[in-house]
């Protein structure tokens, strides 16, 4: 693992060390598959592969920030999320790698909310279930992808539902209610809570898609490492127990995703 504190460009909410987390166990931990071992990082052969190519990862914090794929568009009277529409993919189309990731913001309301009605067809309003909202937006990128990508050009991933900690019944500690106290993963391979339902979901409306749509499935290893998040050890000092420490788990993810461009 890396030395996050040599790192100048984390973002002060994931720079757990910067902001005086005291134990570096998570920093100590890897994901161990059961029938192959994950080839190390090799940070110089991956960019030897990826040479001339275009990787976007399209998200709400990393390169292209599509919080929710589908577009968001100012009209007179406020900002409209339209379930129906992804002019944004245009710029999706020339890359060689594309890794989607949304469902974080879909449960966000008041001022962290960054739309004021939703749009679903021919119908607006204030505010609809949020996740039949994600599963009309995931059909129209699904419709997208199988419209306008050339699989023989671009390798298209999703990955799958990132999970938060608030809830200490989903990992046998009745009465926790939140991350500040978690220095250690779970044991085993098993997590006792239930999967978030958004990834059911994702996995439904992948499905349908005829092109070929890699789930990078990291929702169950994550839910695992309920000690991995910055708790108050952020720059804002709020207690997070949704975003995740770097250096990290996220490394885990980013392993699984060499592992696959590189298969």
């Amino acid at each position: 693992m890396y030395d996050s504190l040599q790192c100048p460009s984390i973002r002060k909410e994931f720079d757990c060390l910067k902001y005086g987390r005291p134990d570096k166990f998570y920093l100590k931990f890897r994901w161990q598959p059961e029938q192959c071992d994950l080839p190390r990082f090799d940070g110089v052969d991956f960019l030897k592969r990826m040479s001339g190519k275009k990787i976007m990862i399209i998200m709400s914090v990393m390169l292209y920030p599509s919080s929710y794929l589908v577009d968001i568009e100012n009209e007179q009277k406020g900002r409209v999320l339209k379930l129906n529409s992804i002019k944004g993919g245009e710029m999706w189309k020339d890359m060689d790698v594309l890794i989607f990731n949304t469902w974080l913001w879909w449960s966000r309301k008041g001022p962290k909310q960054p739309w004021d009605y939703i749009q679903d067809g021919t119908v607006t309003s204030k505010d609809m279930d949020r996740m039949d909202a994600y599963r009309k937006a995931l059909m129209t990128w699904a419709k997208w992808v199988d419209s306008e990508i050339d699989p023989m050009k671009t390798r298209v991933f999703f990955q799958g539902t990132n999970p938060s900690h608030y809830n200490g019944q989903e990992w046998n500690a009745t009465g926790v209610m939140d991350c500040s106290k978690e220095t250690m993963p779970m044991k085993g391979s098993t997590y006792p809570g239930a999967l978030p339902p958004a990834l059911e979901v994702a996995k439904q409306v992948i499905s349908t898609i005829s092109k070929p749509v890699y789930l990078l499935d990291i929702t169950t290893l994550s839910q695992l490492r309920k000690d991995g998040h910055p708790s108050s050890y952020n720059g804002f000092k709020g207690m997070d127990c949704t975003h995740w420490c770097v250096a990290g788990l996220p490394d885990t993810w980013n392993q699984l995703l060499y592992t696959t461009l590189i298969m």
